[in-house]
C-alpha cells in the first residue's frame, strides 16, 4: 500500500513537471532515458484536450516521459489496469476509489488530481441549429453517447 502511494505521489509530481515544460522552450530529446509511464483514460473526453495537445505536440516527450495512453472504456476496467499495474495511472472518477476501498481491497489506489468538475456531456444535432431552445426537444428522445447511456424522452 505505502509503495502504490509512493508511486502515485512521483508520477503526479513527473506530471505536473510536464505540465509545466510543456509551456517552456523545447528540451533535448536525444539525452538521457525517459521515464515510461502508462496512463489509462476512463474514455475519450473533450475535457482532456490539453492532454491530448501536449502529447500531439510532444511535451511529455521532451520532459522525458515516454507517455503511453490507452482508453479503459470504463471507470471498472480503468481500475483493474491501476490495480494489476498494467497502468501506472488511471483517469476515472473518484466512485472507484471509493468502491474498491470499501470493498476491503489492501492495497487501494489514491486519488491525487481532479480533473473535471462536470459531467462531459454535450447535446449535438445533425443539422445545424441557428436559434436553439430545450423546448425543441419536446416529445423528442435523446440519446446517450456511449455505452451504457441512456436515452431520455422529452
Amino acid at each position: 500500500m505505502k509503495r502504490r502511494k509512493v508511486t502515485v505521489a512521483v508520477l503526479s509530481v513527473v506530471l505536473a513537471a510536464a505540465a509545466l515544460t510543456g509551456c517552456g522552450s523545447a528540451q533535448q530529446t536525444n539525452g538521457p532515458k525517459k521515464t515510461r509511464v502508462v496512463l489509462n483514460e476512463v474514455a475519450h473526453s473533450v475535457f482532456y484536450a490539453p492532454m491530448y495537445v501536449a502529447i500531439e505536440e510532444g511535451y511529455f516527450e521532451d520532459a522525458g516521459i515516454d507517455l503511453e495512453l490507452v482508453t479503459g472504456f470504463g471507470a471498472d476496467k480503468t481500475m483493474t489496469a491501476v490495480l494489476t499495474s498494467e497502468a501506472d495511472i488511471g483517469f476515472m472518477g473518484s466512485e472507484s476509489t471509493i468502491y474498491t476501498y470499501a470493498g476491503g481491497t489492501e492495497d487501494y489506489v489514491v486519488n491525487f488530481a481532479q480533473l473535471t468538475q462536470r459531467a462531459g456531456n454535450f447535446l449535438v444535432a445533425r443539422e445545424p441549429i441557428d436559434d436553439f431552445s430545450w423546448d425543441m426537444l419536446k416529445g423528442t428522445t435523446v440519446l446517450g453517447g456511449r455505452a451504457g447511456g441512456v436515452h431520455i424522452s422529452m
